[in-house]
């Protein structure tokens, strides 16, 4: 583990405890080289779970994609690190559970259920790019429905 400080691979672990429900690792680390601290979350990766696109083109799934979209409809929003990690992890369980592939839509819509218990505002956002609204009149269907 590289020190985000100083770049230095020199680094020793501190503490270590389970994270996230026992689903990853958090080390509290320090660099050798700076004495900077830091933490770092290890957790078993789904590089075998395979994302079917729209157009049907098959791409390798990637957690940070998925999360920096959630940030995008969570800006400004009372929604923590934690939450969103839980979010992420509880889905990825879910698709990487027997299966090797996974539909962008199947995807997007769990997304959007655990989005709606969480926080309304951050629900339309992430379904406004997910279901691609035409019109305002769309929007406030989603939103009637929401009510």
């Amino acid at each position: 583990m590289h020190c985000p400080h100083c770049k230095s691979a020199d680094t020793s672990v501190i503490d270590s405890r389970l994270a996230e429900e026992g689903r990853a690792v958090r080390r509290r680390r320090e660099c050798t080289k700076c004495n900077h601290r830091f933490t770092s979350f290890e957790r078993q990766e789904l590089s075998s779970l395979i994302v079917i696109k729209r157009d049907s083109t098959r791409e390798p799934y990637s957690r940070s994609k998925l999360e920096r979209g959630l940030w995008l409809a969570c800006t400004k929003r009372p929604i923590s690190q934690n939450q969103i990690d839980k979010l992420l992890t509880k889905l990825e369980e879910k698709w990487g559970a027997n299966k090797k592939e996974v539909a962008s839509s199947t995807i997007g819509t769990d997304v959007m259920k655990e989005l709606q218990k969480l926080d309304k505002i951050a629900y339309i956002r992430f379904a406004s790019v997910h279901r691609e609204f035409k019109d305002v009149i769309e929007l406030k269907e989603a939103m009637t429905k929401l009510l």
